[in-house]
């Protein structure tokens, strides 16, 4: 089945993801300049809630880095191995694995590992620990046995994901073992705002606490870009795929789901928060669980809303939302499985999906992890 998740949620000024000017990121969409947030940045900050709440324990959250060589490495030296030695032997045993080093012994990009391929990772080093130290310089894996080899191989096919929650949903991707890749269960949406967006500048002056009396002016001045902006945002979920990634593990597979709506909720870049400090809270959340496909309700927005006299931005979004949802299930008819839920901070009106209110946040949880239990064996 198909959990689909929108949001609408309005943040105060702030500059939560930027370009490599500093700007705010934006995207032209309905003919106009929109403020926009990466889905990489909100993955992040999704992640980065697992982590804060606990809401999946440290065993299945997965690690991304490209500095591997420096864990194994402890990893070795912990179990009794030469601390001097064990760089050497953890730079031969990703070299093994074909994982490309660069000088500095840290991988070419971003690799992503769950602990207990971690651990494997390392053990294998230990067992192996000889024959890895005798290569010596790493990427001369041409001069390993041939039972190394085989045993590497085996490793490899091993690196199954180790039912890690980010990994699953995430998926990855390994350039060099492209058979170790692990597709996403989830699909993230760019997050882009209801309404047409201008970048605004805050210029600032700061002043030396030591400057004398009569000097006058100040010591720094610069300036910050910045906007506020109503966000639609969406992600959806396939239960199929994440039990395949998540080797089956029924009862994991729910309690993945609701940490991924929970982490979705709260889900905050972070850029410039000390400048802004921008923690609103979404003002509607409304799920879809389906049979098959997907409909993202971003042409909700095509035509910019405004705020009117007696309705701000965010009424104006979900009224939008409302009448796109209206407008697509008289030409399409209902989804097949259709079940739906849906909370907000207020009571915005509803007319479409009047149907799918409910009181609270747990309460949409609830209902959701309820329809989609048959899919998850549950």
């Amino acid at each position: 089945m198909i959990l689909e998740l929108h949001i609408i949620q309005n943040f105060a000024p702030s500059n939560l993801n930027r370009d490599d000017t500093g700007s705010p990121k934006s995207c032209e969409f309905g003919g106009v300049r929109r403020a926009r947030i990466s889905s990489q940045a909100i993955k992040r900050a999704i992640r980065r809630e697992f982590q804060r709440q606990e809401l999946v324990p440290q065993e299945r959250r997965a690690i991304r880095s490209k500095r591997f060589v420096e864990a194994i490495a402890a990893g070795l030296a912990s179990a009794g191995r030469d601390a001097d030695r064990a760089r050497a032997v953890a730079e031969a045993g990703l070299a093994l694995l074909d994982i490309k080093l660069g000088q500095d012994g840290k991988s070419e990009y971003l690799l992503y590992f769950s602990p207990s391929e971690i651990r494997r990772i390392t053990d294998f080093c230990n067992d192996r620990w000889d024959a890895l130290a005798a290569a010596g310089a790493r990427g001369k894996k041409d001069q390993k046995d041939q039972a190394t080899k085989d045993l590497a191989k085996r490793l490899a096919e091993s690196l199954d994901g180790g039912k890690a929650a980010d990994l699953a949903l995430f998926g990855r991707m390994l350039a060099d073992l492209p058979e170790r890749n692990i597709d996403a269960a989830s699909q993230v949406a760019h997050a882009i705002s209801t309404h047409a967006v201008a970048t605004e500048f805050d210029y600032y002056t700061a002043v030396d606490d030591l400057k004398p009396e009569d000097t006058a002016g100040a010591d720094m001045i610069g300036h910050i870009e910045f906007n506020s902006a109503c966000y639609y945002r969406y992600a959806n979920l396939d239960t199929d795929q994440l039990l395949r990634n998540l080797q089956g593990d029924r009862e994991l597979a729910l309690q993945v789901v609701r940490a991924f709506l929970t982490a979705s909720r709260d889900a905050i870049p972070t850029g410039k928060q000390n400048s802004f400090a921008a923690h609103n809270p979404p003002a509607f959340l409304f799920t879809v669980v389906r049979n098959r496909g997907a409909w993202s309700l971003a042409n909700a927005f095509a035509r910019p809303v405004r705020p009117s006299s007696g309705e701000g931005l965010i009424e104006a979004s979900v009224a939008a939302l409302d009448q796109h949802w209206r407008d697509l299930t008289s030409v399409y008819g209902r989804p097949e499985g259709l079940r739906l839920a849906a909370c907000s901070v207020g009571e915005p009106r509803l007319d479409a999906l009047a149907e799918a209110r409910v009181s609270n946040f747990d309460e949409l949880v609830d209902r959701t992890l309820g329809a989609l239990a048959p899919s998850l064996g549950a």
